[in-house]
């Protein structure tokens, strides 16, 4: 039986959806501010997250522990090309990716969620941190997604 956090994680994903499908294609390669990303790029780094959390939350839970390398954020971005690719696309990825992910997060006990997790060279945390922390994630890139496209 999914676990209250299982219960918010995945009603959290709803809302995030309904507001990645309102979003308007046209500002999709516009930067959210000068020299940031676009939001095709935003998008594919959360697709990048989803991938790498989806490791530790898999990892943690089957092993008890995770310990694992940091993302390269950037590195991911600029090797899958997402500024090339189609919004529709993306938007497709970024609900099957998170569908997945709901999926493993369903499956994570109560008490796996106390398993420690080391990222990096970041101090232990718990995977329920990993799982709070990764909405904590989505909703800090979703106000980039939002805001007023940057002046060209």
């Amino acid at each position: 039986m999914p676990t209250q956090l299982a219960w918010e994680f995945r009603s959290e994903l709803g809302v995030l959806q309904a507001i990645l499908l309102g979003l308007n294609p046209i500002t999709a390669d516009k930067p959210w501010r000068e020299g940031g990303w676009t939001r095709k790029e935003i998008v594919g780094h959360l697709l990048d997250s989803a991938a790498n959390n989806r490791q530790r939350f898999v990892r943690a839970a089957a092993d008890g522990r995770y310990d694992g390398p940091k993302y390269l954020q950037d590195a991911w971005v600029k090797a899958h090309g997402y500024g090339e690719q189609n919004w529709e696309k993306l938007v497709r990825w970024w609900q099957a990716e998170h569908e997945i992910l709901a999926a493993v997060v369903d499956r994570i006990s109560e008490e796996k969620l106390g398993a420690e997790c080391v990222v990096g060279d970041d101090p232990p945390v718990t995977l329920r941190y990993l799982v709070e922390d990764y909405l904590a994630h989505q909703r800090w890139h979703f106000a980039q997604l939002t805001a007023a496209p940057a002046a060209d």
